[in-house]
């Protein structure tokens, strides 16, 4: 959904005309339309993930660690802030 989204919105539709022509595929309001609202934070977590790619990469990395049982470290950029 998102991916339609984004490339519609490129192509100057607005997120109101958009929306009824979107389905929600899984869960319990499967089949039903997301809300506007929805669109709205689905963009702005998106933009979120494209503006800090490396931050989505190290969570990424450090759930990895906690899965196989070890401690994450801090990134080289907190080292350096604390020394």
């Amino acid at each position: 959904m998102l991916h339609t989204v984004l490339r519609r919105r490129a192509n100057g539709e607005p997120v109101e005309q958009i929306q009824p022509d979107l389905i929600i595929p899984i869960g319990k309001r499967k089949g039903q339309n997301p809300s506007v609202a929805s669109i709205y934070r689905a963009l702005a977590e998106h933009a979120k993930r494209e503006a800090y790619p490396e931050a989505v990469e190290q969570a990424h990395a450090d759930f990895a660690a906690l899965q196989a049982g070890g401690v994450p470290r801090p990134s080289p950029d907190a080292v350096a802030l604390s020394s």
